[in-house]
Parts: structure tokens; sequence; C-alpha cells
């Protein structure tokens, strides 16, 4: 995993992180430091790859890819430990011929690949699941690309957020924090909801991410939204009728329809606002 950082950044970082420790810098030998493109590579610690791994959930159908792989830790680990493919995107050319030797050496050289390339330059948009260890600017830079994922598309970052962009999950890894993100589906706009039994009506959404807000509209009349949230394709949301009842729905999005798990509803997208 790559930590694309200055100097001062690094310095940060390193007193950040487990292995700094006092007790443990007797024992322990410093990390090593590469330099990239316009950046420092640190190595991500083994305890904290387990944990962003098991945090995405990573199991045998999910492709990996390791943003600034450095020696190819993470993409190795996904395929040994979890059996699914890893992808490393990494600037440095010897970085790259050291994570093919490691992956040949752990055995998993048919599971993963490593390509050097900028990492804003790279393609990675069939990865189900992405890793990052780079500064929040450029986690902030990278997020249009990876809003442009797949739903559902799972990000883990060590130690840095993705600006106003909040997390679905945070985990404590000894000093360090793990983030996680789910790509969300795009349902901003105007719905027509039908309900097994029931006249449509129309759901306008505003979306900023994974939050939601907008209002149903029934005979004429605006209901606000409530508890309305996307998990990747997975979206909720409710609202009160006239008759001041609570109608709560729970259910999937595809492109542009969506239904209930229970198939007691469905909705087609009428166009954006």
């Amino acid at each position: 995993m790559k930590a694309h950082l200055t100097t001062r950044a690094l310095l940060l970082v390193a007193m950040a992180l487990p292995w700094a420790a006092p007790a443990q810098l007797e024992r322990d030998p410093p990390p090593p430091v590469v330099e990239g493109k316009d950046v420092i590579w640190v190595p991500t610690p083994e305890r904290v790859v387990d944990h962003m791994l098991a945090l995405a959930r990573v199991g045998p159908r999910d492709l990996v890819a390791d943003l600034g792989s450095g020696d190819g830790r993470i993409p190795i680990a996904a395929a040994k430990r979890y059996g699914a493919r890893g992808l490393g995107i990494e600037y440095s050319a010897a970085l790259v011929a050291a994570s093919r030797r490691n992956a040949h050496d752990e055995g998993v050289a048919d599971r993963v690949r490593f390509v050097q390339a900028d990492l804003f330059e790279a393609d990675f948009r069939d990865a189900t699941v992405v890793t990052l260890y780079l500064l929040s600017s450029l986690n902030v830079k990278l997020r249009p690309k990876l809003l442009d994922m797949k739903p559902g598309t799972r990000v883990v970052s060590h130690v840095f957020r993705m600006g106003d962009w909040e997390p679905d999950e945070t985990q404590k890894v000894g000093s360090s924090e793990l983030f996680l993100w789910r790509v969300p589906a795009r349902v901003a706009g105007r719905w027509r909801l039908t309900v097994a039994g029931g006249a449509p009506l129309e759901i306008a959404f505003d979306q900023r991410f994974q939050e939601l807000s907008g209002r149903a509209v029934a005979a004429g009349r605006g209901f606000p939204l409530r508890a309305a949230r996307l998990a990747g394709e997975e979206i909720r949301f409710a609202f009160t009728d006239a008759h001041g009842v609570a109608q709560a729905f729970a259910g999937r999005v595809a492109a542009d329809r969506m239904a209930g798990a229970d198939g007691g509803w469905r909705a087609v997208r009428l166009g954006a606002h």
C-alpha cells in the first residue's frame, strides 16, 4: 500500500503508526521509504492490512485494487487469505518487480497482477474493492473516479478521509483509523413508485453521496421523506401519508429501476431535477 506523503506528512504518519511507539523503536527496524512520483511510499503494517480487508468484507468473488501498491502486500493478502483476485497499481518499476516476486513466493502469482502506472490514469473500473493509503487531498482528487464505479464498490482508506464524503463505517486499529465507503447508486431525480394494490405516486430524491432527502407526492400533496439513505445499491426511505400512516420502503437500485426485496413495490426513474 502506498502513502502519498510530503516529508512533513511522513513524519506525522510515522508518529501515529504502531511501530512508532517508543517501546518498539529498539526492536523494530524503521519502515522502508521509497521515493515515487512526487510522493513517498510507507508500507501499511500487516495487522492493518488484515483489518482493511476484513472491513471491506473481501471474498473469493472480489477483485481488490490497491492504488499505490508498493511491495504488493494488500493484493497478495487478498488472494492468499480470501481467495480474491488482486490488482496492484504502482508508479515505481522497482516496487512492481518486487511485488511480482513476492506474489510468486507466496504462491498467488496466478491471482494477482501488478502494473506500473499513474493511479490517476490507470483503469481499475472492474474492481469491487479499492484500498488506499493516500493523503486526503489525493483521495478527494480521486473521488470522482471512485464515485463513477459500480454502485456497491467498497473503498477502504487507511488514516486519510475523503473530504466531505462521510464514511459508511469507521474502525480503530491501534493508533490508526480505517474508513469504509460504499459507492452509492445515483438516484437523484423523479421516480414513479407503484405499491402492489395501490395507486402510483411520485418520489423526488435529492442526493448528496449516500445521504438522501426529498418528498413523496400523491394527489397533489407533498410528504417529506424520512430516514432516506443509500448503502451502495441498497436504498431505504419512509414518509407519513395523508392519513397519518407511516410508509417505509427498502430495496435495491439497478440503473433506472428500483424494487423492494419482497416484490411489494417498484419504481422507475422519470428524469433528473
